[in-house]
């Protein structure tokens, strides 16, 4: 290994150094933007093709309740073995690329296998899907993101800036993902395939400098599976998984089972609220894109407790006014409180795990704590929530998980831990290591490379 500040005073250090952070960077960011592409230009429309009467299957409430459900069980499973398995191999691309494989394949399955499934014989289409999905997307989205945090640990540049063109990618599809699923919902699926085959191909090919990739290599830096079981019996995780399960978990379920197909309703027809909801939904991830940048700079400023208490507070604004208001108009603004919540919520959530938890199992922690926890939520509410809908109608539903919201918040407050005790929580034999990465996702620094 060789020290930064030699590399600066040799003839070719500083430049050597530039180069290797902006390949990484661009690695980082074009996975992102292609991950969220493939998945955004079907996602952003799954619920209404599962509720919609002229183009989708026209299910009930409580029939999109129980494919969330399942999803959301299946996807658990597959983050607990994602985070294990990514925390052993670093930065190793093994399980990205069997992920862009999968990812790939969505458009002939979803033609050709889910959506007759779904018609014939449901159960079977429902749990055959969630394999495919959560394998392929849902489960795999916080892998996508743990890697591109940790490339940027290693390389220097802020994880919030590569995650930005995740929401550019996501924004870019949905904006022609409404015009594409009024034509055909099939259409969507197959572009996602491309950008599957994209990434697949980009993951394959493109390689980086020696640093980022001979980590997983060093077996002082890779966690046992004692390590990463310690996770499901610390005092401190349960604390944090409490509190996603009061606040995203519902989110999750308001904003992708619910929402859509409410913003729709307010339409005189279908076809012009699903194109309204595509401008919509891209006008706003547009702005999520443009907030991952300056999220940071709050970060810096209150510390990630208390950005993360500030995202609980807009998260009980969208729901509550979305309970309360009426119009598209109104409802199309609320929309757009979206766009900070996601920046809010996923930065803060990487900072405070890497301040109070060993960095070395952020995979583990990320996925555990936040992606499966909010999961595990999905599986326990979608079917209830959506029984619930059918029941008193969306309104009154939004506001009883504003309700909820309001308790995360107080649990937050009493639970979390401030920025300052980060200290305590580090271990004595790796007080070095964790000094360097804490700070990473607000204040990269350059690293040593091997």
């Amino acid at each position: 290994m060789f020290d930064t500040d030699v590399a600066h005073t040799t003839k070719d250090g500083p430049m050597l150094a530039d180069s290797a952070t902006r390949r990484a960077y661009a690695f980082a960011s074009l996975t992102m933007f292609l991950f969220f592409a493939s998945w955004g230009i079907w996602w952003s429309f799954f619920q209404i093709w599962l509720t919609s009467p002229s183009v989708g299957l026209e299910l009930n409430g409580q029939q999109v309740g129980t494919v969330y459900s399942v999803n959301g069980a299946v996807t658990m499973a597959f983050m607990l073995i994602y985070g294990a398995a990514q925390d052993k191999l670093g930065l190793k691309r093994h399980l990205t690329i069997g992920i862009a494989v999968v990812m790939t394949l969505i458009g002939p399955f979803a033609t050709w296998v889910y959506l007759p499934l779904l018609r014939s014989r449901f159960m079977v289409g429902v749990v055959l899907g969630s394999v495919v999905l959560s394998a392929g997307f849902i489960g795999a989205v916080g892998l996508y993101e743990v890697f591109a945090e940790r490339l940027s640990r290693r390389n220097g540049f802020e994880f919030g800036q590569a995650r930005m063109w995740g929401s550019a990618g996501y924004a870019l599809v949905a904006l022609i993902a409404g015009m594409l699923f009024t034509i055909n919902p099939a259409i969507n699926f197959w572009i996602g395939s491309a950008f599957g085959l994209a990434l697949l191909l980009m993951h394959l090919f493109w390689r980086l400098d020696d640093a980022p990739e001979t980590e997983a290599s060093t077996t002082a830096s890779s966690p046992s599976m004692k390590d990463i079981a310690s996770v499901l019996t610390d005092r401190k995780a349960w604390g944090v998984i409490v509190f996603v399960l009061l606040s995203w978990t519902f989110y999750t379920v308001f904003d992708q089972q619910m929402f859509p197909d409410f913003y729709v309703s307010l339409f005189s027809s279908a076809t012009t609220g699903q194109r309204a909801y595509g401008i919509l939904n891209s006008v706003q991830v547009f702005c999520e894109a443009a907030m991952m940048g300056v999220v940071p700079l709050i970060l810096r400023k209150v510390g990630a407790r208390n950005t993360l208490l500030l995202g609980v507070c807009v998260m009980f604004v969208r729901i509550g006014c979305c309970g309360l208001l009426s119009g598209p108009v109104l409802i199309s603004v609320v929309k757009m409180l979206h766009a900070l919540e996601v920046p809010l919520f996923v930065l803060a959530m990487f900072k405070y795990l890497n301040l109070h938890f060993n960095s070395a199992l952020s995979a583990t922690l990320y996925l555990v704590c936040f992606s499966l926890s909010s999961q595990l939520g999905a599986v326990i509410l979608s079917s209830p929530l959506g029984h619930l809908r059918d029941a008193i109608g969306y309104q009154h539903t939004f506001n009883l998980i504003a309700g909820i919201v309001v308790l995360a918040a107080v649990w937050a407050w009493i639970v979390l831990r401030p920025d300052s005790a980060s200290q305590n929580d580090v271990p004595a034999d790796s007080t070095a290591e964790q000094t360097d990465l804490t700070d990473a996702v607000t204040h990269p620094v350059e690293k040593e490379q091997i």
